[in-house]
């Protein structure tokens, strides 16, 4: 059975395949899916996309041979008795071909693993206390810093969030951390990059601006505070970072997975 095409909207179509077309092996469906999806560009269709069932793998790699790129999750759109989930992938009629070098490379970069990237800044006082700040969102203490904009550099990223959260202009130092979190209370994993913040007087808390939205207060910390405000993977990097330090006589920069050092 050939894949067909149902229209969705003004020059937007769907195009949907069974299962019988995927049991002829992955070429030859594909090869007919791209078929399908040349014919609707060539009879006007601006856009055409498909959902797919996120447990069908088979399906999923289908579209993707077929040259058609991921775009998400649609939660809900699908199902008779119970809403489920489907993966929306598409092709527009203005995409670069996927023979192409650029094409390619936009094709696999719409469905490669993407890891969300955190910056803090471990910014110090001259007696050894640790920046922390008070978040709107959580109880736990924390460093400053956040999440890195797509396209942005990670050192640049904490240096504008240092400044957005608490009105200082700090330039990020070196990294100090690269610590890895797993998956936590509904958080996907991540990278966190922790930056030298330099040592400054305790008086630059009185030139902090906190950003009503996230921050209530800000506060410079001993490491008894820090194990005692924050959760334990948090005060965990705050002190594998502190060890790091270079100019304290640490190795530099290290890799840590919630805080703790790797065996060996």
């Amino acid at each position: 059975m050939p894949a067909e095409l149902s229209p969705v909207s003004p020059g937007v179509v769907r195009v949907s395949w069974s299962l019988e077309l995927q049991e002829q092996g992955l070429r030859a469906s594909a090869d007919e899916v791209r078929r399908v999806v040349e014919t609707a560009f060539a009879e006007g269709s601006f856009r055409v996309e498909t959902h797919v069932d996120p447990l069908d793998q088979t399906a999923q790699r289908v579209a993707t041979f077929a040259g058609l790129m991921r775009e998400g999750i649609a939660r809900g759109v699908a199902g008779d008795s119970e809403p489920s989930d489907r993966v929306v992938y598409a092709r527009l009629a203005v995409d670069t071909p996927v023979e192409e070098p650029r094409g390619f490379r936009t094709l696999l970069n719409s469905f490669l693993p993407r890891k969300r990237a955190i910056s803090q800044m471990l910014i110090r006082s001259e007696d050894g206390r640790v920046l922390l700040c008070q978040l709107t969102y959580k109880r736990d203490l924390d460093l400053p810093g956040g999440v890195v904009e797509v396209g942005e550099s990670p050192q640049l990223a904490v240096t504008r969030e240092v400044e957005e959260e608490l009105g200082l202009a700090i330039e990020a130092g070196p990294l100090l951390l690269t610590d890895w979190l797993p998956p936590w209370s509904g958080w996907d994993d991540a990278i966190c990059l922790v930056f030298d913040g330099g040592v400054h007087d305790a008086g630059v808390l009185e030139q902090v601006v906190p950003q009503e939205r996230e921050i209530r207060s800000a506060t410079f910390a001993t490491i008894a505070e820090v194990r005692q405000g924050c959760a334990d993977f948090t005060a965990r990097r705050i002190e594998s970072a502190l060890r790091n330090l270079p100019k304290t006589g640490g190795p530099g920069p290290a890799y840590t997975e919630s805080g703790r050092g790797l065996p060996g």
